[in-house]
């Protein structure tokens, strides 16, 4: 990958990091490549987004059902706990439904909300028939309510390599809110079988999921 001030300077590797993880699959590229990883990841986000979006709506509806049972497996009982999702974006498996099914069975359920550039998340509470209004990309976000403290935070990947690093939009968000919490929840990346990759090249800031499910 190239340096953004010179793209004709001399590679720092005999290897581009681009492959290191190929002669080690544990490699996270030093801060000096982070312009050059940042790069890469704005292209391969572009690359399984577009991927995700190609797959038909019906077909999604299926993995996302499926996702929703492997969640149910990889949980357990929910009553009584309080379970982080999302409002599905650009393809996402739609979890609301089994969002729904959550506080039928006695748990509680909370959507992210972004108070501003470069800080972290909160959470507030939400169920079907809350009032909503658009938040940042006009995602629909709870419209009132003090911020809660998940049990279990539900995040939808881009992409997602062997050793459990998420590839996200690219906002810092996720990671900012995890180390923030006053404790560590139990954090499950969602997606598709497309979307997994070699490697996000991951930094010292990155935080990996604890699980990941996907309609296999």
């Amino acid at each position: 990958m190239a340096n953004d001030r010179d793209d004709d300077a001399p590679a720092q590797y005999s290897s581009p990091p681009c492959f290191m993880h190929e002669l080690d699959p544990e490699f996270r590229a030093p801060s000096s490549d982070w312009t050059d990883v940042r790069r890469w990841r704005k292209a391969e986000r572009e690359r399984l987004i577009a991927a995700r979006l190609a797959v038909s709506a019906d077909a999604r509806t299926v993995m996302s059902q499926r996702i929703a049972d492997g969640l149910d497996a990889v949980i357990g009982e929910i009553a009584g706990r309080m379970v982080s999702l999302y409002w599905p974006f650009r393809g996402e498996p739609d979890l609301r439904p089994w969002m729904a099914s959550i506080n039928e069975r006695g748990g509680r359920t909370a959507l992210p909300i972004v108070i501003e550039k470069g800080q972290p998340l909160i959470f507030r509470a939400y169920k079907a028939g809350d009032r909503l209004e658009k938040g940042v990309w006009n995602i629909p976000i709870p419209a009132e309510g003090d911020p809660v403290l998940p049990d279990i935070v539900i995040s939808p990947i881009v992409g997602i390599d062997p050793l459990n690093y998420r590839l996200g939009y690219g906002g810092g968000f996720f990671d900012r809110t995890l180390a923030a919490m006053p404790f560590k929840p139990l954090v499950i990346g969602v997606g598709y079988e497309l979307q997994r990759i070699a490697t996000i090249y991951p930094q010292p800031h990155d935080i990996p999921m604890d699980r990941v499910v996907t309609e296999a």
